[in-house]
């Protein structure tokens, strides 16, 4: 009886989708988006109920590169991850298109700066390749599914004298290359605005930052700019609490929908 009980949990368990993966659906209705940047794109606020309760056509690539259902902490990047906007973006998305299921892949390191997103570069506070991880984890997920858009928020580690003069042409080649990885010249480029807390005032640096965010889609084709204003954040004046995260993520999913209508 023993023995027939414990190879029963021995098959229950190895089909389990979240050991297994999921099967996603024919390649042109599986819509993926690329999730790059730094913290507050991996996400940090506080998990709740709603944000681990999956919707039916929001899949996310897991850590170890199996399809499964999207909850939160999608990112895996630091053991503080949490809450994101990634799963408000792909429901709102979802929802706005039925018949097509959504495909997350996760791929933001926590402090990053944009330096760190080169071919071969180690970043040492993660112990990770923030680019090479990143070719890994697209390469096992594009041929599931179509590449619809990238998502990118960062630019907290690079609002310094040293950095922040040179960050919007590393920007710009940044989103060259992406676009080229994803096999896409033109896929959809929207990047978040940093955290502006009441409260918490902006050095000339973040400024310089964030106008190069503002004026990409004009630097380059099929870009957006989302802002942030209003948003609050988790009590550490960096990052967004955990409503802020899911607003955010509305604000990327309208986005993408305005310039992609």
């Amino acid at each position: 009886m023993i023995r027939s009980l414990l190879l029963l949990c021995a098959v229950l368990f190895s089909t389990s989708p979240l050991v297994q993966g999921q099967t996603p659906p024919a390649k042109d209705k599986f819509w993926l988006f690329l999730l790059v940047g730094q913290s507050n794109m991996a996400g940090r606020g506080v998990v709740e109920e709603q944000d681990k309760t999956p919707h039916p056509r929001v899949l996310m690539l897991s850590k170890e590169g199996q399809w499964v259902p999207a909850s939160d902490p999608m990112h895996f990047d630091k053991p503080a991850a949490g809450v994101g906007l990634g799963k408000t973006f792909g429901q709102i998305i979802a929802e706005a298109n039925p018949g097509v299921t959504i495909g997350l892949i996760p791929c933001a390191v926590g402090g990053s700066p944009i330096s760190a997103w080169q071919p071969g570069v180690f970043y040492p506070p993660t112990k990770s390749h923030p680019w090479d991880d990143t070719v890994k984890r697209v390469e096992a997920a594009l041929p599931a599914g179509t590449l619809k858009g990238i998502l990118w928020h960062q630019g907290e580690s690079d609002s310094n004298a040293k950095d922040a003069p040179v960050y919007e042409a590393k920007l710009i080649d940044l989103v060259k290359r992406l676009r080229e990885l994803v096999k896409s010249p033109d896929a959809p480029f929207i990047a978040g605005q940093m955290g502006k807390f009441e409260g918490v005032p902006w050095n000339p640096e973040k400024e310089i930052v964030d106008k190069a965010h503002q004026d990409l889609a004009t630097k380059v084709p099929h870009a957006a700019f989302v802002s942030a204003e209003g948003l609050h954040h988790k009590g550490d004046k960096v990052h967004f609490d955990s409503a802020s995260y899911r607003e955010l993520g509305k604000r990327y999913a309208e986005a993408y929908l305005k310039m992609t209508k």
